[in-house]
C-alpha cells in the first residue's frame, strides 16, 4: 500500500478550530448511529483516509505489533465504548469525557511510563482533576437507566487514550516513518479488528435512513480522513504541544451540538466539572506557569521559533 502526502494552504488556526469541531460533531453523530447499529458495527464503519507524498508502509513486524496496539488503544477498544456509552448516556457525556484524557496520560505517564517524581502542582493538579471528575459524574443526581454504564464506557474510552499516547512516545516517537505513514498502519489494524468481531454483533437495521447515512459518512470520511489530515498538518505547523490542544475545545463543540441540534439536558456540574478537571491537568503539566513565564520574556521568545512543550 502507497500513501502521498497533500499540502494545503490553510492556516493553522482554522485547521484547528475545524479539527475541534469535527471531533466534537463526531459524538452527535455517533449519537445518531446508535438508533441503528450496534456499538461494534458501528465502529468498524470502514475510516477513509487522506494521505500525502508517496511512502510505503512499515516493513518491520515490531512496527506492526506496536501499530496494532495502538489500534487497540486509539480506535477498536475506545471507539466501541464511545458508541456503547452513547446508548445510556448523552452525547454531551461523552464529550465531556473525552475531555478527561489529559488526567489519563499524566496518571499512566507517571505510573508506568515514568521514572519522574510527582511534583507538588502534579499532585495538586491530579487531586483537582479527580475533584472535576467528581463533579462531572454528579453522583448526588444518581444514575438511573444505565447513565452509570454510559459513563464508565466513555471513562474507559478516554483511558485507553491515556494509555495510548504515552505508549506512542515510548515507542514509536522515534521511528523514521512519518507520523502519516504510521496512522494509516494503525487504522489498518483497527479495522481488520473491528471487521473479524463485527460479525458477532446483532445486525444493523436496513431502516438506517438518510440521518445515519450522513452521519456514516461524516464520520468515515471527515472525522477519520480529513480530521487526521487537519491534525498533521498543525503538528507540523506549530508542533504536537499545540496540536494536543484541541482536546480542550473539543467539548465545547459536543456540548454546543449536543444542545442545540439533539436536545440534550445539559446539568450545571458536567461544564463546571470539566473546567475543574482541565484547570487541574493545566497545572500538574506545568502550562499556567509555563504561560505567565512566556508573557514576562515575551519579547525574547519572539521569533525564536522553539518548540512548544510536550503535553
Amino acid at each position: 500500500m502507497v500513501v502521498t502526502r497533500s499540502r494545503t494552504a490553510v492556516g493553522w488556526q482554522v485547521q484547528f478550530v475545524a479539527l475541534a469541531a469535527t471531533w466534537g460533531a463526531s459524538f452527535l453523530f455517533i449519537k445518531v448511529l446508535d438508533k441503528h447499529w450496534p456499538a461494534v458495527s458501528l465502529s468498524a464503519a470502514p475510516p477513509a483516509r487522506r494521505v500525502p507524498r508517496k511512502e510505503r508502509l512499515p516493513a518491520e513486524g515490531r512496527v506492526w505489533f506496536h501499530c496494532a496496539v495502538l489500534a487497540l488503544l486509539f480506535n477498536a477498544v475506545p471507539w466501541t465504548l464511545f458508541a456503547y456509552g452513547e446508548k445510556h448516556t448523552s452525547s454531551i457525556v461523552a464529550g465531556l469525557w473525552n475531555a478527561t484524557t489529559p488526567l489519563w496520560v499524566l496518571i499512566v505517564s507517571l505510573s508506568l511510563f515514568g521514572g519522574e517524581r510527582p511534583s507538588a502542582a502534579r499532585v495538586t493538579g491530579l487531586m483537582m482533576g479527580f475533584a472535576g471528575v467528581a463533579l462531572l459524574l454528579g453522583p448526588w443526581r444518581g444514575f438511573g437507566g444505565g447513565q452509570l454504564t454510559g459513563h464508565l464506557c466513555c471513562a474507559g474510552a478516554a483511558l485507553c487514550y491515556g494509555f495510548g499516547f504515552p505508549y506512542t512516545r515510548r515507542f514509536l516517537a522515534g521511528r523514521a516513518e512519518s507520523g502519516v505513514v504510521l496512522s494509516a498502519a494503525q487504522l489498518l489494524c483497527a479495522t481488520a479488528m473491528l471487521a473479524v468481531v463485527a460479525p458477532l454483533a446483532p445486525a444493523p437495521t436496513a431502516d438506517i435512513g438518510l440521518d445515519g447515512i450522513g452521519s456514516l459518512l461524516v464520520l468515515g470520511a471527515v472525522g477519520s480522513g480529513v480530521a487526521f489530515a487537519m491534525n498533521y498538518a498543525i503538528v507540523r505547523a506549530k508542533g504536537p504541544g499545540t496540536a494536543s490542544l484541541v482536546t480542550y475545545v473539543i467539548p465545547v463543540f459536543s456540548t454546543v451540538l449536543g444542545v442545540a441540534v439533539l436536545g440534550e439536558a445539559l446539568h450545571w456540574n458536567q461544564p463546571v466539572g470539566t473546567v475543574v478537571l482541565l484547570a487541574g491537568v493545566a497545572i500538574s503539566q506545568g502550562r499556567i506557569a509555563r504561560g505567565q513565564s512566556a508573557r514576562s520574556q515575551k519579547a525574547s521568545s519572539v521569533g525564536l521559533g522553539a518548540r512548544p512543550a510536550q503535553p
